[in-house]
């Protein structure tokens, strides 16, 4: 009989710490919500002190294969950069299955050496044909 008395009185317990975490889940759920209220305050924004490189803004003279594509004008390396994909996507020059590969046409394999050279290695190309 002492054991039906213990078994009895392990399921009151049970069903009391239920009861116990119940609220205890419903008053953290609360505190959790508050505090991103008080977190929302926004701390001003401070000025970057960042200035620009003067040596990607100094005016590069061109070879004259690049002259060709892009004026005689010195340009600044970023220029040359930009006018090289405006010239790529205007004759639409960009490989149509791989984005990343620019397709030479007769004025452009003078200044790639090939056929087709990858986006990442255009940085170099200008390089080689920039003073």
């Amino acid at each position: 009989m002492a054991k039906a008395k213990k078994s009895a009185k392990k399921p009151a317990k049970k069903a009391a710490k239920k009861a116990a975490k119940k609220p205890a889940k419903k008053a953290a759920k609360k505190v959790a919500k508050k505090a991103p209220k008080k977190a929302a305050k926004k701390a001003p924004k401070k000025k970057s002190a960042r200035k620009p490189n003067a040596a990607f803004m100094a005016p590069l003279t061109l070879s004259a294969g690049l002259s060709e594509v892009l004026g005689s004008k010195s340009l600044p390396r970023t220029e040359i950069i930009k006018k090289i994909w405006d010239y790529v996507k205007k004759n639409n020059l960009q490989d149509k299955v791989n984005r990343r590969m620019i397709n030479a046409d007769a004025k452009l394999r003078p200044i790639f050496g090939k056929d087709q050279i990858s986006m990442f290695e255009l940085a170099k190309v200008v390089n080689n044909n920039v003073k």
